[in-house]
C-alpha cells in the first residue's frame, strides 16, 4: 500500500514563513492527452513568468545560499524563480512552504485527475515536459513488497524507463529511501534519474530548497539552453554532486564519495551548488551520458527458475541481476549514443564506484574510452567503505556500479551506471577448477530456513541446498540435492531417478517467492 511516511525532525527543516501566497496553475483532465500506447502527457503546461514586484526568496530566510542567491538575482547574473515549476506528490504532507519562493509556481491538479490519484505518489502517471521539480514522502509500506517509489521503480517492469522519460524532459523528483538503505542497501542497481534522500518523511526537504535555488541559479541563456537540450536533470545531478561536502576535487568526483545511490542531507553545500550553476556559461554545458549494450553476457533465462538477467537497460542506467551460477561474466558496453551539445570532442572515464577492484576488470575499447568491456567475478555481501571522515555507518551491499563519465574539456558530466546485483540471500561457495578457474560447488537455496532477508519481485527462496559434482576433466555431472534430511542425485539434464525436474514460483499469501520442483514421470 502507498502511504505517508512517518514524519521525522519537521520542524528542523522548515523555514521561516512569511505572508506572500503561492502561485500556481492548475492541471485539468482536459490538458492531459495520451499518444498511441504511451503515457498521458500534459504538454501546453508551463509555470508563470516572475513577477518583478515579489521577493526573490521570502526575507525573513537568512543563510549563505539564500543570501547569495538574492545578491546574484538583483544583480541579473542568475534568471531567479520565473518559470520553474514545483509539485508536491503527497497532498502537503511534506512540501515547500508556499511562502518561501514568492515567484516559484506550484502545479496543482483539479479533483478529477486528484480522484484518479494522478497527484499522489510516484511521478509516472503524466509526462509533464517543461522545467519541473517535485518530491513525494511515500512509500509502499506494507507486506512483503514494502519499498521506496525508487526502489519499487527500478523493480517493477517499465517503470526503469519511465523514470528515464522524466530525467530527459528536465524532471527532477525527489523521494526518500524510507528503510531501503539503512544497515543494508536494498536498490538493485544506482541511477541519476531522481534524487534519493536518507530518511524518512522530511528528509527530501533540505533537498527541495537545495534544487530550486540552483535553478533559479543559472543565468537565463544557460537555463534556456538545459531545456532546450533535456539537460537540466543530469545538470542539477552533477551540481549536487560535484559540491557534496566529501567531495573536494575532480579525483573526488570521480570517485564513491560523489555517487551513493543515497544522499544525505549533512552533504548538501546549497552555497556551493548556487554559485557554480550561476557561473555556467551555455558553452559550459556537458553532455547527458547515454549507453548501448554491445555484448552481453547476462541471460535472458537464467538460474533454476529461468529468470531474466536484464533488471532494466535505459539510456543512463542499465541494471543486471546475476542468477547464473558461473563465477565470472562479461559485457560490453559503449558511449558513443553521447554527443556533446556544443559538438565537442569528448573522453569518458569508467570508474569503479562500487565492488572489489580484484573483482572487476574494466577494459576500454579506444583511446577516448568511448567503449569499455566489463568483465566481473561474483562478489558476497560486503560493506562499503565510508564516504567521508563523519560518515560512521556499516552499510551492507550486494551490488557492483560502475560509473560513466564523459568530459568535453570544460566540464563533467553527470553519471550514467552500470549496476550488477547479486542473489547473497543464496549461500555459495565457489572453488578451482583443475585448470585454476573457480567454479560452483555448492548453493544453500534455503533463504527462509536460514533467515535471510530477499526481494520477493527479484529473488525466491527453496527449501534445499545443491552440491555440484564434476567429471575427472572438469567438466559438470550434475549435483546433489539435499532437503528435509534426505539427498536426491540430478544429472546433468536436471533429470533424477528417471523424472523430469522444472520449477516453479509461488508466492503464497505471505508474498515471499518460493520456487517449487515439479516432477514429471512422463506416466
Amino acid at each position: 500500500m502507498l502511504r505517508l511516511l512517518a514524519a521525522v525532525a519537521m520542524m528542523a527543516c522548515l523555514w521561516p514563513a512569511g505572508t506572500v501566497s503561492a502561485r500556481e496553475v492548475v492541471l485539468g483532465a482536459d490538458d492531459v492527452r495520451r499518444f498511441g500506447s504511451g503515457p498521458l502527457v500534459a504538454p501546453d503546461i508551463r509555470a508563470l513568468p516572475a513577477d518583478p514586484a515579489l521577493p526573490v526568496i521570502d526575507p525573513a530566510v537568512t543563510g549563505n545560499a539564500a543570501i547569495l542567491l538574492k545578491r546574484l538575482v538583483s544583480r541579473g547574473v542568475s534568471h531567479g524563480f520565473g518559470g520553474i515549476l514545483y509539485e508536491n506528490r503527497d497532498r502537503g504532507h511534506s512540501s515547500l512552504p508556499e511562502s518561501l519562493f514568492p515567484n516559484l509556481t506550484f502545479l496543482k491538479y483539479d479533483d478529477t485527475l486528484k480522484e484518479q490519484w494522478r497527484d499522489y505518489g510516484p511521478a509516472d502517471e503524466v509526462l509533464i515536459p517543461a522545467l519541473l521539480f517535485g518530491n513525494s514522502s511515500t512509500a509502499h509500506t506494507g507486506g512483503a513488497e514494502a519499498r521506496s517509489l525508487s526502489r519499487s521503480a527500478m523493480t517493477q517492469p517499465g517503470k526503469a524507463a519511465l523514470a528515464f522519460r522524466n530525467y530527459e524532459s528536465n524532471s527532477i523528483y525527489i523521494y526518500p529511501e524510507h528503510r531501503d538503505h539503512d544497515a543494508v542497501d536494498l536498490y538493485p542497481g544506482n541511477w541519476p534519474y531522481q534524487i534519493i534522500s536518507q530518511g524518512s518523511s522530511g528528509s527530501d526537504l533540505p533537498f527541495m530548497k537545495a534544487v530550486a535555488m540552483t535553478l533559479a541559479a543559472f543565468p537565463g541563456d544557460t537555463r534556456a539552453a538545459l531545456e532546450r537540450g533535456g539537460l537540466i536533470a543530469p545538470t542539477v545531478q552533477m551540481i549536487l554532486r560535484r559540491n557534496l561536502s566529501p567531495v573536494r576535487s575532480r579525483e573526488g568526483y570521480l570517485s564513491p564519495s560523489a555517487h551513493p545511490t543515497v544522499f544525505d542531507a549533512k552533504w548538501l553545500q546549497p552555497a556551493r551548488m548556487v554559485s557554480q550553476a550561476a557561473a555556467m556559461r551555455p558553452e559550459d554545458i556537458a553532455p547527458m551520458v547515454k549507453l548501448q549494450v554491445l555484448e552481453d553476457g547476462f541471460l535472458r533465462q537464467a538460474g533454476l527458475a529461468g529468470l531474466d538477467e536484464h533488471l532494466y537497460t535505459t539510456p543512463s542506467a542499465i541494471a543486471r541481476v546475476w542468477r547464473d551460477i558461473a563465477w565470472e561474466r562479461e559485457i560490453t558496453v559503449s558511449a558513443s549514443p553521447t554527443k556533446d551539445p556544443n559538438g565537442r570532442d569528448l573522453v569518458f572515464e569508467w570508474v569503479i564506484l562500487r565492488g572489489d577492484p580484484e573483482r572487476i576488470r574494466i577494459e576500454p575499447l579506444d583511446p577516448e574510452g568511448r567503449a569499455a568491456r566489463i568483465t566481473l567475478a561474483w562478489h558476497d555481501e560486503f560493506t562499503l567503505p565510508p564516504l567521508s571522515l563523519d560518515d560512521s555507518v556499516q552499510r551492507r551491499s550486494s551490488r557492483v556500479d560502475i560509473g560513466v563519465f564523459a568530459w568535453n574539456g570544460r566540464t563533467e558530466s553527470a553519471p550514467a551506471f552500470l549496476s550488477v546485483s547479486f542473489p547473497t540471500h543464496q549461500a555459495r561457495v565457489y572453488e578451482s577448477a583443475p585448470d585454476g578457474t573457480l567454479r560452483i560447488a555448492s548453493i544453500d537455496y534455503d533463504a527462509q530456513g536460514r533467515g535471510a532477508a530477499y526481494d520477493p519481485l527479484l529473488h525466491w527462496s527453496a527449501g534445499w541446498s545443491d552440491r555440484f559434482t564434476y567429471a575427472a576433466d572438469g567438466s559438470p555431472a550434475g549435483w546433489t540435492r539435499t532437503q528435509g534430511g534426505s539427498s536426491t542425485r540430478f544429472g546433468l539434464g536436471g533429470r533424477s531417478e528417471g523424472a523430469a525436474i522444472t520449477y516453479v514460483l509461488d508466492r503464497g499469501d505471505s508474498g515471499w517467492t518460493v520456487l517449487q520442483e515439479v516432477r514429471d514421470t512422463g506416466n
